[in-house]
């Protein structure tokens, strides 16, 4: 029998994890985005950027998370990521660089907060974001792309980070 959420076994919990999203403007996107962290107990999203849309198309794909899931829009993500790191956040920013670390080879810390940072569907995290982040952070990838959707790299990098720190 398929299980659904009022029958799994899954305990609900919260990380220490806020996901900051830098000019992520797509709806779709964004209602995917507050599905996974609702999915992956993420702690809270900021939306850094000019129009991030908020209506109907983002509701269609949230599911209505969006009620459920902590979030704020800020205009400047170097602004939030500084404030964050004052607060004792590590940020980590997903991007492929030339520096950049495979994510399963990063040691996340259980009781340390984390900022990941995602960055914009066509051009990545800016690079004030890269150079104040505290590590860069890649998904290795085997085929001849050299990205994929803002929305799955996510996806993958939760997993990895909430399978190291529970």
């Amino acid at each position: 029998m398929q299980l659904n959420h009022y029958n799994t076994n899954f305990k609900k919990r919260t990380f220490p994890i806020t996901l900051v999203c830098e000019n992520v403007t797509n709806a779709p996107n964004i209602g995917s985005l507050f599905r996974i962290a609702d999915a992956f107990g993420i702690e809270k999203i900021v939306f850094c950027g000019d129009d991030i849309p908020m209506g109907r198309k983002m509701t269609r794909t949230s599911r209505a998370t969006e009620k459920v899931v902590q979030y704020k829009i800020c205009d400047n993500a170097l602004d939030v990521i500084t404030n964050l790191k004052t607060e004792g956040y590590t940020v980590f920013s997903l991007e492929i660089t030339n520096t950049s670390t495979a994510i399963h080879q990063c040691h996340f810390i259980s009781n340390k907060a984390i900022a990941l940072v995602i960055g914009d569907e066509n051009f990545g995290v800016s690079e004030d974001l890269l150079n104040n982040s505290d590590a860069i952070v890649h998904i290795d990838m085997f085929g001849q792309n050299s990205s994929m959707n803002v929305v799955q790299a996510t996806n993958i990098a939760l997993y990895e980070i909430t399978k190291q720190i529970r």
